[in-house]
């Protein structure tokens, strides 16, 4: 939708994530707001890579989260 690169992004962690260090995803709140674009990481590599979902796909991954978390 946007581009993503200028923008600065708050990190937040997610409350599907344990919290042993283990499965750890983080997601950009305010930047889905302003954007319409979900953006998720690991947040074990957070100068990594991140994921850039749509709406559509955010709310399937939440789902999926609830059935399986």
């Amino acid at each position: 939708m946007s581009n993503t690169a200028d923008l600065p992004v708050r990190w937040v962690k997610s409350s599907y994530s344990s919290g042993d260090g283990g499965q750890c995803i983080e997601w950009a709140p305010e930047h889905a707001v302003k954007t319409g674009d979900y953006l998720v990481r690991d947040s074990k590599d957070p100068h990594g890579p991140h994921l850039t979902l749509t709406a559509c796909q955010w709310a399937g991954l939440v789902a999926f989260a609830g059935k399986h978390g």
